[in-house]
């Protein structure tokens, strides 16, 4: 075996070059192929109102504490700015995520500035495009980074966002958020109705802003299946 062959491949901050990408580093891999600290891409799921944005800044809390350096993404927060922000008051600045974004560009461009990346939070990552799923997949394997998104899986018609399902598809693990959410009635809230004059509305754009509160003009309601299914809203 030659000494090219048996240098260890460095994945987790590659050089601009090509030639340069055999340089070895602290995440290079061992003989096993395996990385030598396993990254894990990892989905975290629920319905309106179930705390994923509170979740979300709990992580990147409890990274943070432990001396890991990471990024927070999100894309249409209810604020409209470039922060998560939570229902219970919580907020974080956050990277917006917009179309030409690439999610491995901004790691890269992070450690080209001396910038350590450990992992990403990813929050509203259902509204993220399939290609911003596909970076975050090969971010944790040819990068070594944790990638930890959050988001809503299905939408206003009961239909699964397309981030949402290339998540359930990529990630290592998908979890359901276990905070529980109730339907007007008792019963787990299942699924995010969407709400305009008084009714429950099935045709439209798949995203549109809104929020939970009775005065909004698109507001958005959680209910369990049965009721979903018989658009009623209870005596709101």
């Amino acid at each position: 075996m030659t000494d090219d062959a048996a240098a260890p491949i460095c994945l987790a901050r590659p050089l601009p070059g090509p030639d340069d990408i055999r340089a070895g580093c602290a995440a290079a891999r061992g003989v096993n192929g395996r990385p030598l600290h396993a990254a894990a891409l990892k989905f975290f799921w629920g319905p309106m109102d179930c705390g994923k944005s509170t979740m979300a800044l709990q992580m990147n809390y409890n990274h943070a504490r432990q001396g890991r350096r990471g990024l927070v993404t999100t894309r249409i927060d209810r604020s409209l700015g470039p922060q998560v922000t939570t229902r219970i008051g919580l907020a974080h600045s956050a990277i917006e995520v917009t179309d030409g974004l690439d999610l491995r560009d901004l790691v890269r461009d992070a450690w080209a500035e001396g910038v350590r990346v450990d992992y990403l939070i990813c929050d509203e990552a259902s509204f993220y495009d399939l290609e911003h799923i596909e970076q975050m997949a090969e971010l944790v394997d040819n990068y070594d980074v944790d990638v930890y998104a959050f988001g809503l899986a299905t939408d206003f018609r009961s239909c699964l966002f397309p981030a949402a399902r290339r998540l359930f598809e990529l990630a290592d693990s998908v979890a359901r958020i276990q905070v529980e959410v109730l339907c007007w009635c008792g019963r787990e809230g299942l699924l995010n109705a969407r709400v305009v004059g008084g009714r429950v509305v099935r045709e439209g754009e798949q995203v549109v802003i809104g929020d939970t509160v009775d005065t909004a003009q698109v507001r958005y309601q959680v209910l369990c299946r049965r009721h979903y299914r018989a658009g009623d809203l209870g005596g709101r």
